[in-house]
């Protein structure tokens, strides 16, 4: 585990919300029912230089919308699950569409098991202080390879 320490200014991101009360799974099937639908938010989809879509979050807020960490050990908060958009996009009928805003952020890979504890043991011994909450990072770029991002800083 190497974490990278990245500045990533706002950005939007449209997906499928849900919440932990929707209960076990949920995660999953908000990624089910985005996909599924995707070809709906396709022409709104930030793409890079080469057309590739720049990314596919799991966006994560806390219940009040103020963008924190979860409560209560991590085990309630919102969840969008969804694909990074130009700012002006306008979510369509059954969509969500967030700002987020910009932080410097510890980037990690998921390559391995138990990511985020890992990097919250990590943060712990390094002095540092979650500053948002923690996103899900898919980058289409790497064939899907999978981040989390932490928060360490409001910009």
């Amino acid at each position: 585990m190497k974490p990278e320490k990245i500045v990533k200014e706002r950005f939007s991101v449209i997906g499928k919300l849900g919440s932990t009360e929707d209960g076990a799974g949920f995660i999953q099937r908000l990624w089910q029912e985005a996909n599924a639908h995707f070809g709906e938010i396709e022409p709104l989809v930030k793409r890079d230089e080469n057309g590739v879509p720049v990314g596919f979050w799991g966006a994560m807020s806390d219940c009040g919308l103020h963008f924190e960490p979860w409560k209560n050990n991590f085990t309630e908060g919102l969840y969008l699950a969804g694909a990074e958009v130009r700012d002006d996009a306008e979510p369509p009928e059954g969509w969500t569409k967030w700002t987020v805003p910009g932080f410097v952020f510890l980037r990690v890979r998921c390559d391995e098991p138990d990511i985020f504890p890992k990097m919250l043991r990590y943060m712990e011994e390094h002095n540092l202080k979650l500053a948002g909450a923690v996103h899900d990072f898919n980058d289409p770029a790497e064939n899907g390879q999978g981040y989390m991002y932490f928060p360490i800083e409001k910009l």
